[in-house]
C-alpha cells in the first residue's frame, strides 16, 4: 500500500460551493488510469482545513466507493478528539489506512504530540501515517517523537514534507528494526528520497501526469536511475510552478487547464497571480499535458 506513488487529491467544488461528486470521481479514474497505487482525499490538496466535518464524511465515502486502489484519507486536526472522530469514521467507512498531519497552531510538546496520536491509534486498527509539515503547523515534529510512535503497531510510516534530507536519513536510520514507511511529501525531492530507502511520494503533480511521477518512482525503486533522473528533470519545471504559490492554488488550475474537474477554491485562497498563470501553462505545455 505504501509503495509507489499515492495522488494527493484535490476537491473539485461545484459552482453553488458544494462537492463536485461526479468530478471527483472521474478524478479518481484518471489518477488511476495513470497507475497510482494509492489515493489521498480530505488532505492538504484537497482543502481538508476548510471542509466541512459533513463534507469530510462524503468525500471518504465516494473515495471508497469509487476508488481501484487503496484509499488513504486525510483524517488529521491539531484537535485530538475531532481526529479521532474522523478517523474512526474513515475506518468504518471501509479506508485502507489514515494520514494524519502533525497538530498545527497549538504547538504541542513532545509528550502531547505522543498523546495526541496515540490517542488517535488507540481508537482505530487500520494503520496510520504520521503527516510531518512544518510549513503547514509551524512545527518540526522531533525525531524522538517520530522514533517513539514507530513502535506503535498501527503507526507504519511517515509523509515527511520538512524538505530536510538528513531528517529523512536519520528516520530511516532509527526506524529500521520496525515496520515502518517514509513516504515522500515533497514531489521534487521524491527521487533523493527514494534513493535513501523512502518507499513512495504522495504526489500532487500525480493529479496532472501520474504516468510520469509513476514512471519516476519505479525507475528509481527498480534502480534505473538515468531514467528516474531523466523524468525528474522532465517534471521539476511543473514541480516548481505547482508549488510557485500556495498549494493547491496552482494545482487546480492545472487541472482546469487540462480538463479536469476542478472548480473554485475556497476562501481564503485565491486564484493563481496571472505572472504564475503563464509559468503553469507553460510547464504543462513542456510535459505534454497542454
Amino acid at each position: 500500500m505504501f509503495e509507489g506513488v499515492l495522488s494527493a487529491l484535490i476537491t473539485p467544488f461545484n459552482k453553488d460551493d458544494s462537492i463536485d461528486k461526479t468530478g471527483f470521481r472521474e478524478n479518481v479514474s484518471f489518477v488511476e488510469t495513470g497507475g497510482v497505487s494509492g489515493i489521498v482525499p480530505c488532505g492538504t490538496t484537497g482543502e481538508s482545513a476548510t471542509l466541512f466535518t459533513a463534507e469530510h464524511e462524503q468525500l471518504i465515502d465516494i473515495a471508497v466507493d469509487c476508488a481501484n486502489v487503496p484509499v488513504v484519507a486525510g483524517t488529521g486536526s491539531n484537535n485530538t478528539a475531532e481526529a479521532v472522530e474522523l478517523t474512526k469514521y474513515a475506518d468504518d467507512a471501509g479506508v485502507d489506512a489514515a494520514l494524519l498531519i502533525s497538530p498545527y497552531y497549538n504547538k504541542p510538546n513532545n509528550a502531547g504530540l505522543v498523546k495526541h496520536f496515540k490517542a488517535i491509534a488507540e481508537s482505530v486498527d487500520i494503520p496510520l501515517l504520521l503527516y510531518n509539515v512544518p510549513s503547514r503547523t509551524s512545527q518540526d515534529m522531533p525525531l524522538e517523537v517520530i522514533i517513539e510512535l514507530s513502535k506503535v503497531n498501527n503507526i507504519v510510516g511517515i509523509k515527511e514534507a520538512s524538505g530536510n534530507l538528513d531528517r529523512v536519513t536519520r528516520i530511516i536510520e532509527n526506524t529500521a528494526d520496525e515496520d515502518f514507511s517514509v513516504i515522500s511529501g515533497d514531489d521534487g525531492l521524491t527521487l533523493p528520497i527514494i534513493t535513501l530507502g523512502g518507499s513512495a511520494v504522495i504526489s500532487v503533480v500525480a493529479n496532472i501526469v501520474p504516468k510520469k511521477m509513476v514512471d519516476l518512482v519505479n525507475a528509481a525503486r527498480n534502480g534505473d536511475m538515468e531514467t528516474a533522473r531523466n523524468i525528474h528533470y522532465e517534471l521539476a519545471p511543473l514541480i516548481r510552478a505547482l508549488f510557485n504559490e500556495t498549494n493547491p492554488i496552482p494545482v487546480k488550475r492545472a487541472s482546469e487547464l487540462i480538463g479536469l474537474a476542478s472548480g473554485h477554491l475556497r476562501l481564503p485562497l485565491a486564484p493563481i497571480g496571472s505572472d504564475n498563470e503563464r509559468i503553469l501553462i507553460d510547464a504543462l505545455k513542456s510535459v505534454g499535458a497542454l
